[in-house]
């Protein structure tokens, strides 16, 4: 796993990042970019990247970010291009303007060619039952 969490990632790294996510040669599986200032334009970056049908990349963490409903858009359209890696991704502490942002990403959820198990957002980040069933989505805690 690459942590790169809490490092002041610039967008010029996000580019770099979408270009590794994108090489054909790419084995990163795993990778923690929570509280960076990304928003929605450092995910769309990256989102160039996830929708390379080289990624590999199965767990994203971006908590913290920034992220809000283009973003979450952006993620969407990156999943629909390449829909059988992403499995866990984390969304919690962003701004995805109040549910329309995470419902971009929960519809992909019913599509049987998405893996994506795992789809935190909200204030609560811990992970969800392994013997939770559909919609595989972590609410907001109350």
């Amino acid at each position: 796993m690459k942590k790169l969490d809490g490092c002041k990632l610039s967008e010029r790294g996000c580019e770099a990042l979408a270009s590794v996510l994108s090489s054909n040669s790419s084995s990163l599986r795993e990778l923690d970019l929570s509280t960076n200032d990304l928003q929605d334009s450092g995910v769309k970056l990256l989102s160039a990247g996830l929708g390379s049908p080289h990624c590999r990349l199965e767990t994203l963490r971006l908590s913290g970010c920034m992220v809000s409903q283009e973003g979450c858009a952006s993620l969407a359209s990156a999943l629909s291009s390449n829909p059988s890696h992403l499995r866990e991704l984390d969304l919690s502490y962003n701004h995805p303007a109040g549910d329309s942002g995470v419902t971009l990403l929960s519809a992909g959820l019913e599509d049987p060619g998405w893996r994506l198990d795992t789809l935190r957002y909200g204030e609560d980040s811990s992970p969800l039952s392994e013997t939770m069933s559909p919609p595989r989505i972590q609410p907001p805690a109350r």
